[in-house]
């Protein structure tokens, strides 16, 4: 497990404020529509309470993660609940080792390319550009250009309308918040439904830009 996983996947789905419930809602829905990685950010309550509820109820279906980790110790306790992947908003070795020793997937989050290439060589297995709003897809590809050799994913600001470019542009995959999954949003029946629709818009728009 490492990169590819990411990769097969294709879409992150980054999860604020979900609960051990909505969280089975959500992700069924995600799924429906092909989006099977869901990041549970840690400044959520009861984060660890919702990961392990993701893990145990979707299993291998699903890669459940967790976000918005910031030191080793919330590391630790994401995976011991059932994390498959750590990501962070910055570059931080401790939490890069905590997750290595686990064997689960280590992406901090890094913007410059001193930073990017400091989370590489600390042993990330991909980095997270964020936010990648501020920069857009024409700077993932004046990294990659330099630095080819360090898988790349871009998270804050990612929609339907510019996921293509960044994959385009070398990412190898793309995180997406509330534009894709809003927990702020009542999960009536019919939203659950624009979720499902919007995730595999977004699945599409990907595969699309890879084949071109």
């Amino acid at each position: 497990m490492g990169v590819s996983e990411i990769k097969n996947r294709a879409v992150v789905a980054v999860i604020r404020g979900a609960t051990p419930e909505s969280i089975i809602k959500i992700g069924n829905s995600l799924k429906d529509g092909g989006v099977t990685a869901l990041e549970i950010t840690m400044e959520t309550p009861k984060a660890v309470s919702v990961i392990e509820a993701a893990a145990a109820y979707f299993g291998k279906d699903v890669l459940v993660g967790a976000g918005t980790v910031l030191d080793p110790e919330t590391a630790r306790s994401a995976i011991l609940a059932g994390a498959r992947f750590i990501f962070s908003p910055t570059v931080k070795k401790e939490t890069i080792t905590m997750a290595k020793r686990y064997g689960v997937v280590s992406v901090p989050g890094a913007f410059t390319p001193t930073e990017i290439l400091t989370a590489y060589e600390y042993g990330a297995d991909i980095v997270k550009v964020f936010p990648a709003n501020a920069a857009g897809p024409e700077y993932f590809k004046s990294i990659a250009g330099p630095l080819p050799q360090i898988p790349l994913m871009p998270t804050g600001g990612v929609d339907v309308h510019n996921a293509g470019a960044f994959i385009k542009a070398g990412a190898v995959a793309v995180g997406v918040g509330s534009t894709l999954a809003n927990t702020a949003h009542a999960l009536t029946e019919e939203y659950l439904e624009k979720m499902k629709e919007k995730a595999a818009q977004f699945i599409r728009e990907v595969a699309k830009a890879r084949e071109e």
